[in-house]
């Protein structure tokens, strides 16, 4: 996430006052819980990068927040720009004690705890375009509101990313294909609200997840994924590495989280690394 407006001071927007950080860590760091830390920067670079850097002096459940970020990364590289405390920018820190060869599902487990969070919070009806964007809806049109960035951390850890818009207007967004909650009709745009329901529905899942042995199908993951992924059941484009396209109709999840693409020969390619285009009919 990158911000193209300076942060001034913390009420510089009234609309958008600042978290309250010391009543979300009593919230949300308990003593059996998952998070064990919580903290809020005023600015940074990337969330990602700060947990990263510290992922092995730190336990499993660190969780940092900024309320802007200077130089965040979303896949691919891209950038995110978004003015100060107009969204969510946090990462947390996870040292799942499940096979690594299940890793993979982490993101996609982080946008459905997200959406389900959000669902409940701000009544925003959010959807999953795979393998890591969340999607609202503005006018009828589908949105990019949010985007999720998972990143290994040394050999037992992972950093999870997390940039949600949340009251961008329309004369503030990056570029035209994206959201916010606010423009999607959210019930509620109080992040403190926001962000304890997205961290605790992650806790939830995540515990689901990892006692199933990461499992994602015993732990109701990818039924879950399947059942709000906007790109099943739509033409897709997937650009893929070295430059390969693939198109076809998206109509699975396999067990690894990779999409499963109905190419026009009559057969069918998994796609576990690329970007995806959702093509109109």
């Amino acid at each position: 996430m990158t911000s193209s407006q300076g942060s001034g001071g913390p009420w510089s927007d009234l609309d958008r006052p600042p978290l309250n950080a010391p009543a979300l860590r009593r919230a949300l760091v308990l003593p059996d819980g998952l998070w064990t830390s919580f903290d809020v920067v005023p600015t940074t670079g990337s969330t990602n990068s700060d947990l990263a850097a510290r992922a092995d002096e730190l336990p499993e459940g660190a969780v940092l927040v900024a309320e802007e970020q200077t130089s965040g990364r979303g896949r691919l590289d891209r950038t995110w720009t978004a003015p100060a405390r107009s969204g969510l920018f946090l990462s947390v820190l996870l040292k799942p004690d499940v096979p690594v060869h299940r890793w993979g599902w982490l993101p996609l487990l982080t946008g459905v705890a997200a959406a389900t969070g959000l669902a409940k919070a701000a009544g925003v009806d959010t959807s999953l375009k795979w393998p890591n964007d969340l999607l609202v809806s503005v006018a009828g049109e589908e949105r990019k509101a949010g985007g999720i960035l998972a990143e290994r951390a040394g050999a037992d850890a992972i950093v999870v990313g997390l940039g949600i818009n949340v009251s961008l207007r329309e004369d503030e967004l990056p570029v035209p294909a994206a959201g916010s909650l606010l423009l999607a009709g959210a019930v509620s745009t109080d992040r403190d609200t926001l962000l304890r329901a997205v961290l605790r529905s992650l806790e939830q899942w995540y515990g689901d997840w990892v006692r199933a042995d990461g499992d994602p199908a015993a732990s109701g993951l990818q039924a879950a994924y399947t059942a709000g992924c906007a790109t099943l059941g739509r033409r897709v484009r997937a650009e893929l590495p070295g430059e390969r396209m693939l198109e076809g109709e998206a109509i699975a999840l396999d067990g690894d989280g990779r999409l499963v693409v109905a190419t026009e020969g009559g057969g069918t390619e998994a796609v576990g690394a690329g970007d995806i285009v959702h093509l109109r009919t």
